[in-house]
């Protein structure tokens, strides 16, 4: 079954990839890989909560802040292989042979120590998308604030055909 299939059965869609609001791109490829910029949980060009974890965010409303993040990333994939003459939309994610490394960040109140579980959210959803392919290496860093006040950010790195 393909990635756009498990999509469909999980009720998603591939967002719009977020325009960058400085000196970056979404996304870029170093042979075989590509990296992603840090990806917020926007849904429709917005954030729908911001603040820290542990105190104005939920531990478990982060965690699907973080699943939300990760689809954003790989939107920001799937926009870049499509770019480069690739298939195009979920199609594209057929491309990706694994999720190499995920780093989570998580703007944590000072005594919240739950961000491996919050980050939890993005791996659960890379695994759920891509299957075999989604199993990565991680990091789940707690951090004191992040853009627009945003409770979580993901970047993923991946393997591409």
């Amino acid at each position: 079954m393909g990635a756009a299939q498990r999509l469909a059965e999980l009720g998603l869609t591939l967002p719009s990839v977020a325009a960058p609001v400085a000196a970056y791109v979404p996304a870029v490829r170093s042979g075989a890989h590509v990296h992603t910029s840090g990806q917020l949980p926007f849904v429709d060009g917005a954030l729908p909560t911001t603040g820290k974890v542990g105190a104005q965010v939920g531990p478990d409303e982060a965690t699907v802040l973080a699943r939300t993040a990760a689809l954003n990333a790989l939107a920001a994939v799937a926009a870049l292989v499509e770019r480069e003459g690739g298939p195009a939309g979920a199609d594209a994610l057929d491309r990706i042979v694994r999720v190499v490394k995920v780093v989570g960040f998580v703007a944590s109140d000072p005594s919240f120590t739950g961000q491996p579980a919050v980050v939890n959210g993005a791996s659960l959803l890379l695994h759920d998308v891509l299957g075999d392919a989604g199993v990565h290496a991680r990091s789940a860093v707690g951090v004191a604030v992040l853009p627009l006040d945003s409770p979580v950010e993901v970047e993923i790195v991946v393997e591409t055909a």
